[in-house]
């Protein structure tokens, strides 16, 4: 506290602590021995001010103040002062606070937004921009100064402006960390006028002048070009995709034709067999093209309704051929990829048919299940017919059918095993779900 004359009169420890001088040292002197020399010459003017018009406030504002130590050292401080009456006397009480600390914060988060890799503009409650680093300058191509202290609107496309200061307001209201505009497309304007689409992070930062909002401001013109690249890519992908497994269905569709038209003319009742197992195998690697097709995923397949249509095409050409057997259908959804898709679907094909042409069998039943782990898959075709003639091993016999489908099986890494039953013939087919791409 000094009187009007700038006389010292009380202190408290705190400001022998703070400026390094014990109690005695200081009263009586002038206020001035603990200003800067630089200062010194301005301040009696200032001190005659405040006692010609004594009110409580902030000593300097707008200016930055610092105090001097015992030691000569230098250090930036916060002055609040609040006048005193004692019977005919004014005085003056001064708190005052070191700013070392807080400053140096300053400098720490000033320095980090400044190296930030994206443009990071603040604002105070009245929309105006007290803050910006060099990439704003780059990004917007003004210069610092012109950005300083004007309405964050300079920013925004004109076609926003008119409603943008009711949702800043709104984000003053509820501050909180968050994305700007969620769901929407956000564009910010150049200084030469032109739009870009932005992305803006948006931080609240409390300080003692009240709440300011820190925006981090990534150009995403870059990553929504790359993105319909992309999109155009995957576009023609897709009807090349379509376009291939549309053909390949066409064309396997013809040879079934063909093959459909020798079977019928076929005198021959072997050969005429022979034609109708050739086109059953046509058949089913065409139907996985056909449900590709009209699924529009050309990377997987769902066996159980694949297996469905196979039985379909199976029965209508053996029929022809006297098989009068059922069949017992137990599916589960399971859906494989691609490269399996073709192997199962023949090796099933071969099981059926020869199920069909040798079991003499009243229901043949087809299971597909997913193994308990979920991480292979199970497949079951029995009859309750002759069973296999005695001595047959299907791991080395000779037929052709048998033959293909321990070669499938190989290809999908799969075991296929008889299951013992009391009648007829239990053929248990277990892969891995998703393996390594066949040989």
């Amino acid at each position: 506290m000094i009187d009007c004359d700038g006389c010292i009169v009380l202190i408290n420890a705190e400001a022998e602590t703070l400026f390094g001088y014990r109690r005695d040292e200081l009263l009586g002197r002038t206020v001035e021995d603990l200003i800067p020399i630089r200062f010194r010459g301005l301040h009696p003017a200032f001190r005659t001010g405040f006692f010609a018009e004594p009110q409580s406030r902030r000593m300097g504002v707008g200016r930055e103040l610092f105090g001097l130590r015992n030691d000569g050292s230098e250090f930036p401080i916060e002055i609040g002062l609040k006048p005193i009456r004692t019977n005919d006397r004014l005085f003056v009480l001064s708190a005052i606070v070191n700013l070392t600390q807080r400053k140096l914060l300053e400098a720490r988060f000033r320095a980090t937004v400044e190296s930030a890799p994206m443009a990071m503009v603040m604002i105070d409650q009245g929309g105006l921009i007290v803050l910006v680093n060099a990439e704003t300058e780059k990004l917007f191509g003004y210069a610092r100064a012109e950005l300083l202290q004007r309405s964050i609107e300079v920013l925004v496309p004109e076609r926003f402006q008119v409603g943008h200061p009711k949702l800043r307001e709104g984000f003053f209201r509820y501050p909180e960390a968050r994305r700007m505009g969620a769901g929407r497309d956000l564009y910010a304007a150049r200084k030469d006028g032109s739009e870009f689409p932005v992305e803006i992070g948006l931080n609240p930062v409390e300080t003692e002048e009240g709440t300011f909002v820190l925006s981090a401001i990534v150009d995403i013109t870059d990553r929504q070009r790359n993105a319909q690249q992309l999109k155009n890519a995957l576009a023609e992908k897709t009807v090349l995709l379509n376009e291939v497994h549309h053909r390949v269905k066409n064309n396997l569709q013809i040879i079934s034709g063909l093959l459909h038209l020798q079977a019928a003319e076929a005198k021959h009742p072997e050969l005429r067999e022979l034609l109708v197992q050739s086109l059953s195998r046509v058949q089913s690697m065409s139907l996985i093209h056909q449900l590709l097709y009209e699924g529009h995923d050309y990377s997987s397949i769902r066996l159980d309704l694949y297996f469905l249509r196979l039985a379909d095409l199976l029965w209508g050409s053996y029929l022809g051929l006297g098989a009068t057997a059922s069949l017992v259908p137990d599916l589960d959804p399971v859906t494989v990829t691609i490269s399996q898709a073709i192997p199962v679907g023949l090796l099933v094909n071969e099981l059926l048919t020869n199920a069909l042409k040798h079991a003499h069998a009243s229901t043949i039943s087809l299971t597909l299940r997913h193994a308990a782990d979920d991480a292979g898959i199970s497949i079951r075709v029995a009859d309750n017919g002759s069973g296999f003639p005695e001595g047959v091993n299907i791991a080395t016999a000779r037929t052709l059918g048998l033959t293909l489908a321990n070669q499938l099986a190989d290809q999908l890494n799969a075991k296929l095993q008889n299951i013992e039953v009391s009648e007829g013939v239990s053929l248990l087919l277990q892969f891995p779900l998703n393996p390594e791409e066949p040989a």
